[in-house]
């Protein structure tokens, strides 16, 4: 299927690995020009030379999203470079472990702007070029805001919020014809993911432990599969879908467990 995303401009947040790295590169593939942002610059250009080196547009923009000034700096940045944006993929995050007991306000608050402020300020300061476009915003969110997790009150608050903002601005910018979808994430694996796993007392145990508890296919979603419905809601073959939070996790957080042992 053709997602007709060829020569869109398309900026990912945190898109130079993991989740983001594989929209980064799946929007390569179908022709988009990738605006990658993050505070890693070696990691950006990484990611900006593997999907040059299969023929892809891809561009690279250092910022450090906990700061309001850069993030503003980095839509500037793409205008001046691109002078248009068609699509925004709100996803850097990390899941940062500040709990009731263990946090306090300091933390907390810089969890926030860690998580769920800069996707508030990278779509306040791309919108007015959006409009223009008539594009698209998928935000990338966590189980967490549902499920819960335990210790992880900021993190969980950040995606509740992501939740929240995706209904909103999908209300407020009917008006523009811009469509504002997010895909739920549950267990999808990651380096980081793998990082946190590498931690406990016996790693292998524990990832069999949780993928017997995902009811499709007993496996963690890919990244791929996370990009490959990213791609889509942001192209015109989604033309009438917003508003939506779309779980892209094998049945993990609506389906009853049990089913996977079966």
């Amino acid at each position: 299927m053709d997602l007709r995303l060829a020569g869109k401009v398309i900026i990912v947040t945190g898109g130079a690995k993991g989740i983001g790295e594989g929209i980064a590169n799946v929007l390569g593939n179908e022709g988009a020009t990738v605006v990658i942002v993050g505070r890693n610059g070696s990691d950006n250009e990484s990611t900006v030379k593997a999907i040059v080196a299969k023929g892809g547009t891809a561009s690279s923009i250092v910022a450090e999203l906990s700061s309001p000034s850069e993030c503003e700096a980095a839509i500037r940045k793409t205008i001046e470079k691109f002078g248009r944006i068609d699509g925004l993929v709100n996803n850097a995050g990390v899941n940062d472990g500040v709990g009731l007991e263990n946090g306090n306000y300091e933390k907390f608050m810089a969890s926030l702007h860690k998580n769920l402020v800069h996707y508030y300020l990278i779509a306040h300061h791309a919108l007015p070029w959006l409009i223009k476009s008539k594009g698209a915003i998928v935000n990338i969110t966590s189980k967490t805001a549902e499920t819960g997790q335990g210790n992880t009150s900021a993190y969980a608050a950040s995606n509740g919020g992501r939740n929240a903002l995706t209904r909103e601005w999908a209300v407020e910018l009917l008006k523009y014809g811009i469509r504002v979808n997010a895909v739920v994430v549950a267990e999808c694996f990651t380096p980081l993911y793998a990082r946190w796993i590498d931690t406990l007392p016996d790693p292998q145990q524990k990832l069999k432990e949780i993928e017997s508890k995902i009811p499709l296919g007993n496996r963690m979603t890919t990244a791929a599969e996370i990009a490959d419905m990213v791609a889509f809601l942001l192209s015109e073959r989604s033309s009438h879908t917003t508003g939506q939070l779309i779980h892209v996790d094998g049945g993990y957080v609506h389906l009853d467990r049990a089913l996977a042992n079966k």
